[in-house]
């Protein structure tokens, strides 16, 4: 038992979640991950996501994220490309090595919704051409026009929401 004991806290260090049982946190992430799935986000990202939400350090090597989550360096680099592209990691390089580490910030969620304000503008955009194209008169148009009053609605919201937010993270967590 003393074994198994060693072996799970000297994996736990490895995955920067000192003094924790690795079986709850592989439960937690695979559980968030599954989540992530089920509001659209590809399989791997979501694994490689949670991994890094659950690390101490919010930062792992590509070799920490394999061992974790069992996977393969193409299966760790394609995942962090894509949460890459969508702004929800970042790379760095260790001080004094050609490795890098993946972080995952605390304002990770922020930088998500944010930067999707560029998708909603294209999207509006698109909108805007079809009730052109269609007639705002026709029955396919005034839908047009609905969805495309509602993602300027969201548009609208969404910076009035995020101040929000900054001042109640400040509240809460002492950070702006």
């Amino acid at each position: 038992m003393a074994e198994r004991s060693e072996s799970a806290s000297a994996q736990a260090g490895v995955n920067g979640v000192e003094g924790r049982d690795p079986e709850d946190i592989s439960r937690f992430v695979e559980h968030f991950a599954a989540q992530l799935v089920e509001a659209g986000m590809p399989r791997m990202p979501s694994r490689v996501f949670a991994a890094l939400l659950a690390s101490d350090a919010g930062a792992l090597t590509s070799a920490e994220l394999g061992e974790q989550l069992q996977i393969s360096p193409a299966a760790v680099s394609g995942a962090v490309r894509y949460l890459a592209q969508v702004h929800m990691v970042s790379r760095e390089r260790e001080p004094g090595s050609r490795r890098e580490r993946y972080r995952v910030h605390g304002d990770q969620w922020y930088e998500a919704l944010t930067n999707r304000e560029a998708v909603l503008k294209r999207w509006e955009d698109a909108l805007r051409d079809g009730v052109d194209s269609l007639g705002a008169d026709t029955p396919a148009g005034r839908r047009l026009a609905e969805t495309l009053a509602f993602f300027e609605y969201l548009e609208g919201e969404l910076a009035s929401l995020m101040e929000r937010w900054r001042a109640h993270r400040e509240r809460v967590f002492g950070r702006g």
